[in-house]
């Protein structure tokens, strides 16, 4: 483990200190950018300008529909995204001694909903205390914001990495997770992925693999007058929905055998996220159609989790005469279809990153914690296909994919604190041409 002496990593930590109110500027400026699925533009420009006034090497990187369905990283993708692109920032240093790191950060975010139910307009960021707030301020702008001024802050203080690092601006990690796979399948690959989603200052053990579906449910539409001589599409969708919970039941109870699972409170975590249905208000409903997802676990596979999911549907239908009375319902898979990961404990990365973390809070004794996440994460677009340790670390938010989003700024400071710390570890650091003095040992 390469350790970095104290009063190098002293200045490495005045250095973020010093540079983080322009670090909550940016992440503002993040916010301001309604980075909606397809409507990532903008807010890659403003991050390519951000790396171009740095210094980094840039590329776009549009995700390649030929791709999916033949490549196992991606997922199905039922939107045209050819307006949309990731973003890479790479620096090589003219040595090369450490190991390679990517940071990786998603700029999608999902809808605000009624604005009106938000305290601050979600797209107008809002600080108020140690809370910033705004839509994509914890999930995961803030994140951003910390791998961009954690890399700042060690050139700020006269050092550079001694490893290649590259810098991920993704898109479409909150629906299909392409944008990680696209940067896989372009083989922008390192030794080490770090994620900083918003996980409480707490490193994720394990994730659940996901598959989200879309099912349109056909009722017989009929006149008020006549209105037994129809079916509901709706009436049928809401059964269905219902027995989607056994299933979700079923799941769970597999996570007494699973490890790191055991104590979860719903790994499967079933959740109907869209609904519409009907065609006029004095009509029976000849269709209804509900998107969703639902989780397992790492190490099973998604296309025969999702086979099984389709096999309880038809089931489902073929045992309850509401639903076995209209045309079979239809399954669509419309996002992510990916397996999930554990992420071994014992590593030294883990033990980097520990120490990073314990140095960057003022007590210089909080430990560092573990959890798992019941959700996608592009970190299991790494570990999975490519065999590469991915961390996932961020800072403390609330009401993420909820009303009035928030991140804490003080714990986005440690955050960036142990960011950089970690990054000087494991890619290793040197003086920067011109300085003198040992920046490790």
């Amino acid at each position: 483990m390469t350790m970095i002496q104290q009063d190098v990593r002293d200045r490495i930590l005045h250095a973020v200190e010093a540079k983080f109110d322009a670090q909550i500027e940016f992440l503002s400026g993040l916010v301001r950018h309604r980075s909606l699925r397809g409507q990532e533009t903008a807010v890659q420009e403003f991050v390519e300008a951000a790396l171009l006034a740095r210094s980094y090497e840039v590329s776009r990187l549009p995700i390649d529909p030929a791709l999916i369905g033949k490549h196992p990283a991606f997922s199905p993708m039922t939107m045209d995204l050819s307006g949309s692109w990731n973003l890479i920032g790479t620096r090589n240093p003219p040595e090369v001694e450490g190991r390679s790191l990517i940071l990786n950060a998603h700029v999608d975010v999902v809808p605000a909903g009624d604005p009106a139910r938000w305290q601050y307009p979600p797209f107008e960021p809002i600080r108020n205390g140690d809370w910033l707030y705004g839509r994509g301020s914890g999930d995961m702008k803030a994140g951003l914001s910390a791998a961009i001024f954690a890399l700042d802050a060690i050139e700020a203080a006269g050092l550079e990495l001694a490893a290649p690092v590259q810098i991920h601006s993704v898109i479409e990690e909150e629906i299909t997770g392409n944008g990680a796979a696209m940067a896989l399948a372009d083989g922008r690959l390192a030794d080490l992925v770090l994620i900083p989603e918003p996980t409480d200052e707490k490193l994720v053990r394990a994730n659940s693999g996901v598959i989200k579906f879309g099912i349109t449910v056909y009722g017989t539409p009929a006149h008020p007058r006549e209105v037994s001589s129809g079916v509901s599409a709706i009436e049928a969708a809401i059964r269905l929905i219902d027995l989607l919970k056994k299933l979700e039941a079923r799941w769970n109870a597999e996570q007494a055998e699973r490890a790191f699972f055991e104590d979860v409170e719903n790994p499967a975590a079933l959740t109907i996220g869209t609904i519409s249905g009907g065609e006029w208000i004095a009509s029976v409903p000849s269709s209804c159609r509900f998107e969703g997802r639902i989780g397992f676990y790492p190490g099973d596979g998604p296309q025969a989790r999702a086979r099984e999911f389709e096999d309880f549907i038809a089931g489902a239908i073929a045992d309850d005469p509401l639903l076995s009375r209209g045309p079979a319902p239809t399954v669509e898979w419309v996002g992510v279809m990916h397996a999930g990961y554990v992420l071994a404990p014992g590593s030294d990365a883990e033990a980097m990153l520990a120490d990073a973390h314990r140095l960057a809070h003022p007590s210089r004794r909080e430990p560092l914690g573990s959890y798992v996440m019941a959700c996608y994460l592009d970190a299991a677009v790494y570990s999975v296909h490519a065999g590469i340790p991915s961390l996932v670390y961020g800072p403390v938010t609330e009401n993420i994919h909820a009303v009035d989003e928030r991140v804490s700024l003080s714990s986005l400071l440690r955050t960036t604190k142990t960011i950089a710390l970690f990054a000087a570890s494991w890619c290793g650091v040197r003086m920067k041409a011109g300085r003198t003095g040992t920046a490790g040992q």
